[in-house]
């Protein structure tokens, strides 16, 4: 399969397609368009997930889950019209329930129809306005159902979270799927009804390659088909930047019912405007490690990455093997409310937030800012306090657009004289079975976590903005000799990027 290199000229359908995204999306109500999870696909989007299909069959049963105003729709279309000369017929089936979306929906669906009928292919097409996942859990759970009635499916599916005691929650669960959000739902609910040997292709944020919530869904994924191809944006903007949104998607192309190919395609491009994509073919065991329990998804774009993972994964230590533990910040300062304190005063203890961090260490108190600086030393709170100690801290959350995902400081009892201290819950720290680290090891963690290295493998598997302790635990460390080495080379202050990533390229050889 090769992408098209050079813009694909826009006819009727998908012309008008776009034309419709763009008049109707500024005119939907934003509380329900975020209940929804609506996010439209603008069209060289769209057109370049038609082209991400191999060779289709000669009678398409097409899905179109959450269709929208039938951007995807026309655009594949348009690709089978222009470029697939070989097919007889597409009986497309549409869900959308937003009915202002679905009289737009149907307009761009007769004029689907036009353009097969210039092509010489017979189109027929259905318009579903019930719920998706609802309408699917029927057959699907039916006695002697036949449940595999596509065998194709384009997939823009609605990004919101899912109400843990929602009938759509219930529905999914009967149908074997755990998952938490829409997205993955809609692609879980459209592999169980592909036939064998299948194509979807969506697009998709990036989150569910990695982190516990996802891990359900990765499995279920890895047991029905085959992830022959994903491609990667390299800038958060571009891909729905009309609608505001700064999540990190990929598009990628899963073949139902066929054991795991040994390559996988990855490819990326700045934006959709980027006519010229990288493309490499590499092993799957290098995207998905063997034995790796979680079953990450590591997407090494390039040659670099490739290499900078090897190295990084040939270190030689797991956390646990360091008898490092990992764990979340206790203090949940809404549940705390009545606990915390504005400033320091006799019988609090130090309570620290992400915006304490200073230039690798804890600067404490931060008077005059938004949060607060001390927590109530009581019965009720004893349980959210950790001993005096050295402790190597890392957010939990980056900025959207923040040029670092891993961030780390170190709490240093010498720099906050206190005999406990309280983390909020935005932060990750690691101790040793509850208590502080040598100074030198931590040091050398600080040295590992800030440099830019590691800091772009984190990238490869790590999705979002969030830092998990489960991503950090499933990082490889050097051993605690070569940490303490290292951490002794510094002194009481982080030293500047350049000199950071020096001494910690010492450990990747």
């Amino acid at each position: 399969m090769t992408l098209a290199q050079e813009p694909v000229q826009l006819l009727t359908a998908l012309s008008q397609a776009d034309t419709r995204r763009k008049t109707v999306s500024p005119t939907l109500d934003p509380e329900r368009r975020s209940k929804l999870g609506q996010y439209m696909t603008p069209a060289p989007v769209a057109t370049f997930m038609s082209q991400m299909f191999d060779t289709l069959p000669e009678d398409i049963q097409l899905l179109d889950a959450g269709a929208g105003v039938g951007s995807l729709s026309a655009a594949f279309v348009h690709e089978v019209c222009q470029n697939r000369p070989y097919v007889r017929s597409i009986d497309l089936t549409a869900f959308e329930v937003d009915p202002v979306l679905r009289e737009q929906l149907e307009a761009t669906l007769s004029d689907c129809e036009s353009e097969c009928r210039v092509a010489g292919i017979a189109f027929t097409f259905r318009v579903i306005s019930e719920d998706y996942i609802l309408n699917a859990a029927e057959p699907l759970l039916a006695e002697q159902a036949t449940p595999n009635q596509y065998n194709c499916a384009i997939l823009n599916p609605p990004y919101a979270k899912i109400n843990s005691n929602s009938t759509t929650r219930r529905a999914l669960r009967e149908m074997g799927i755990e998952t938490t959000n829409l997205y993955t739902a809609f692609v879980a609910v459209a592999l169980l009804q592909l036939e064998d040997q299948g194509q979807l292709v969506a697009i998709t944020p990036r989150s569910f390659c990695n982190g516990t919530y996802f891990e359900p869904f990765r499995r279920l994924m890895f047991e029905r088909a085959s992830l022959c191809h994903v491609h990667v944006y390299d800038s958060r903007k571009h891909a729905f930047k009309e609608d505001d949104v700064l999540q990190e998607n990929i598009i990628y192309r899963l073949v139902s019912g066929e054991p795991q190919a040994e390559t996988i395609t990855i490819s990326s491009s700045h934006s959709p405007a980027d006519l010229n994509p990288t493309s490499r073919e590499i092993p799957f065991n290098e995207v998905v490690v063997p034995n790796d329990k979680h079953c990450y998804i590591r997407l090494a774009v390039s040659e670099e990455d490739g290499t900078l993972a090897i190295r990084v994964r040939a270190l030689p230590h797991s956390l646990a093997d360091l008898g490092i533990k990992v764990s979340t910040g206790r203090v949940v300062d809404f549940r705390a409310r009545e606990h915390l304190r504005k400033d320091p005063e006799p019988g609090t203890v130090p309570l620290i937030y992400p915006s304490h961090f200073d230039n690798g260490y804890v600067s404490w108190p931060k008077l005059g800012g938004k949060k607060a600086n001390a927590l109530a030393d009581n019965d009720d709170t004893a349980k959210l306090m950790v001993p005096k100690g050295i402790y190597v801290l890392t957010k939990r959350f980056s900025s959207k657009e923040e040029k670092r995902r891993l961030v780390a400081t170190i709490y240093d009892p010498e720099r906050v004289d206190a005999e406990k201290v309280g983390f909020e819950n935005h932060l990750n720290y690691f101790h040793i079975d509850g208590k502080g680290l040598d100074r030198a090891l931590a040091k050398g963690l600080l040295l590992f976590f800030n440099s830019t290295a590691v800091d772009q493998y984190f990238r490869q598997f790590s999705g979002h903005t969030q830092v998990n302790a489960t991503d950090l635990r499933n990082l490889h460390y050097p051993t605690v000799e070569r940490l303490d080495e290292v951490g002794r080379r510094i002194g009481d202050e982080l030293p500047p990027q350049e000199e950071i990533d020096e001494i910690v390229e010492t450990l990747l050889v």
